[in-house]
Order: structure tokens, then C-alpha cells, then sequence
């Protein structure tokens, strides 16, 4: 290694002794991370891309500094969803350093890679204190039995008030209001499940009818709307 001159005239001075880096808690342990390799850990991450038009939330399940599994979940352009779908190709297989270093071409996805690295990489994973962490296809119980992201779209202006448009049960498809034109419940369809009876073979109406239900006091409303029309 070169030194300036200013370097070389110096005299040697002894450091401290060497204790290493602070161990983290990672996977009911804890570690003193020197390498990549060190890492390991389930933890999430949320980006945004630069004008913030769209949001990607992003789950690594990393073993050794490997990723071993990734679920990521878009909101936003279609170009994001695109791009999620490279990333899923991309990013299993690859170290964490590689991963923070690939190009996943959407800002949101970028970001999220960035966030979930600080997280992984500071002990603050999902599993810091799970013994031996979690297994490959843990992720997958973020999205539920019908495995579809959990998304709730609300719309409301000051004129004409509030609509849920889906909320985590499904699809709103009717909003009961009571006497004073408050919300009191709504119905709602879930769409993962209507799919997988008609994937099964059932018939269309029949499907769509026993993934109809109902939250709240709906029953007891004295009017009814559609939130996209009414």
C-alpha cells in the first residue's frame, strides 16, 4: 500500500487491543458479523421511487449471507410490477452484497434492497431472537391462505365522504350506512378464493357467490352503496 512521505516520517504508536464488532441478534444468537457471510436473517423492507408515484415492500429470508428467498410486493406503475417480476428472478441465489449492488431497475425495489439491508445487516431482522430463524416459504404467510398481497384502498373527499374501495377481507362490492349515513359494515368479495373454486372446477356463480361475506353490522344497514358508483 502506498504512503505519503508525511506517513512514512511518522513514528509507529500501538492501538488498543482488538475486540472485534459489537455481536448482533440474529436467529436466536448472537453473532460477530466480520464477512457477508455472517449474516443471516428474515426482515422486510418498504421503498419508494424517486417522485414517489409507487411503494415496493420487500422480504428477503437470507441463510449465511445467501438469499435464499424473496417475496416482492408492488404498489404503483406498471413498470414497477414488471420489474418485481425480474427481481424475483434476479435476487435468490445471490449474496446479500450482491443483491445491494444489482441494478433491480425500478427506484422503489432499489430502495427497499437498501432499507432491508440496514435492517439484516444491524440485527434488527424479523427473526433475531427465533431460534435457527425461519424456514424457505416463510414469506408466503404475509399473504394469507389465498396468497394475495394484503392491500386497502380507501378513496374519500370532504363532499361526499369516504369509500372503501378493499380492504384486507377482499373486493368491496356494497357499503351499508345506517339512519344518520354513517358506515356501519360492508360486503366484500375475496377474490382469492373465488379464482381457486373456479380453478377447481366449480361453477362461476356458484364461486362467486360463497366468496361473498360480510364485515361489521351490514345486516342492519338501512341503505346500501356501491363504492365505485354510489
Amino acid at each position: 500500500m502506498n504512503c505519503s512521505q508525511e506517513i512514512e516520517n511518522m513514528c509507529k504508536v500501538k492501538s488498543c487491543p482488538y475486540h472485534g464488532p459489537s455481536p448482533i441478534p440474529q436467529e436466536g444468537g448472537w453473532t460477530k458479523s466480520l464477512e457477508i457471510k455472517d449474516i443471516s436473517g428474515l426482515s422486510h423492507g418498504v421503498g419508494t421511487c424517486a417522485p414517489q408515484q409507487g411503494a415496493c415492500k420487500l422480504t428477503l429470508n437470507v441463510k449465511n449471507g445467501i438469499i435464499e428467498e424473496a417475496l416482492v410486493e408492488t404498489i404503483g406503475c406498471s413498470g414497477m410490477t414488471h420489474s418485481a417480476a425480474m427481481a424475483g428472478e434476479i435476487l435468490p441465489g445471490k449474496t446479500l452484497l450482491e443483491a445491494l449492488n444489482t441494478d433491480l431497475v425500478c427506484d422503489a425495489i432499489n430502495d427497499a434492497m437498501q432499507k432491508i439491508f440496514l435492517q439484516l445487516v444491524y440485527g434488527r431482522s424479523q427473526t433475531a431472537f427465533s431460534k435457527g430463524g425461519l424456514p424457505i416459504g416463510a414469506s408466503l404467510e404475509d399473504l394469507g391462505k389465498s396468497r394475495c398481497s394484503q392491500i386497502g384502498t380507501i378513496f374519500s373527499t370532504k363532499s361526499k365522504g369516504v369509500r372503501y374501495m378493499q380492504t384486507v377481507e377482499g373486493y368491496t362490492i356494497s357499503m351499508a350506512l345506517d339512519e344518520n349515513d354513517e358506515i356501519i359494515g360492508y360486503k366484500y368479495v375475496n377474490m382469492g378464493a373465488f379464482i381457486d373454486k373456479m380453478k377447481s372446477g366449480e361453477n362461476i356463480q356458484s364461486a362467486w357467490d360463497s366468496s361473498i361475506k360480510t364485515y361489521g353490522r351490514f345486516d342492519e344497514g338501512v341503505k346500501f352503496i356501491d363504492p365505485r358508483m354510489d
